[in-house]
């Protein structure tokens, strides 16, 4: 049974074309820049270089450079006004009310971060905790180490989870463990369980799954 809704937060709960993440990748090289003094190039490779062998930035910065204070880091990307990019999003806050089972969210950003986004969502209220990088001793998503710790925090099975996100790859590691997954605004529509346009459309992905548990569970 399906007791745990999992969401990702960034161009998961709002739209990729927000602008957002975007302006977050702009202020990780400028954090490159003016506290590493790399220069814009050495910047940008570098950005892409701990993206993908570490899944993001910062983990890079936990493995590779402990001289770097990780809280200053994330001070420092996520000081932005969000409300240059999000506002209100009614529809949201009802399809999530419509939901019964227990809402979290699993966030590669710090909890301010997260706390300020569903803040103007105007969806706060909906979830029943957040669990940031911090929460996972640094370790970020699709490292497998960060799915297992948030299975400990919120003692569930994999098997008892959905896990919603806008990244592919952040979602394989959830399926090995049993996660029900599904991806939302993203082409990638591979190895996942379910792809859906937009978070709103979470909603019938999800009774989907139930539907297959019931039906799985009267065949057997």
């Amino acid at each position: 049974m399906i007791t745990t809704l999992i969401f990702d937060l960034d161009e998961t709960l709002y739209p990729r074309n927000a602008g957002l993440m975007q302006e977050i990748g702009a202020r990780i090289l400028r954090y490159l820049i003016e506290r590493l003094g790399l220069s814009e190039e050495q910047a940008r490779f570098q950005k892409q270089d701990y993206f993908q062998r570490y899944g993001t930035t910062l983990r890079g910065f936990i493995v590779e450079r402990p001289d770097i204070d990780p809280e200053d880091y994330l001070h420092f990307v996520h000081d932005i006004d969000l409300t240059a990019y999000l506002g209100p999003n009614p529809a949201l806050a009802e399809m999530l009310r419509s939901l019964p089972q227990r809402k979290v969210i699993f966030t590669n950003a710090n909890v301010e971060h997260a706390q300020n986004v569903l803040k103007i969502l105007g969806c706060a209220n909906q979830f029943e905790r957040i669990i940031d990088v911090r929460a996972v001793n640094f370790v970020s998503k699709p490292d497998p180490r960060a799915y297992e710790c948030i299975l400990d925090i919120i003692g569930a099975r994999g098997d008892e989870c959905v896990l919603i996100e806008d990244n592919a790859r952040n979602l394989r590691p959830a399926r090995a463990l049993g996660m029900t997954t599904i991806l939302v605004d993203n082409s990638e529509c591979q190895e996942v369980d379910y792809c859906v346009r937009d978070i709103l459309a979470v909603k019938g992905a999800i009774e989907q799954a139930m539907a297959g548990q019931r039906d799985g569970e009267t065949a057997g």
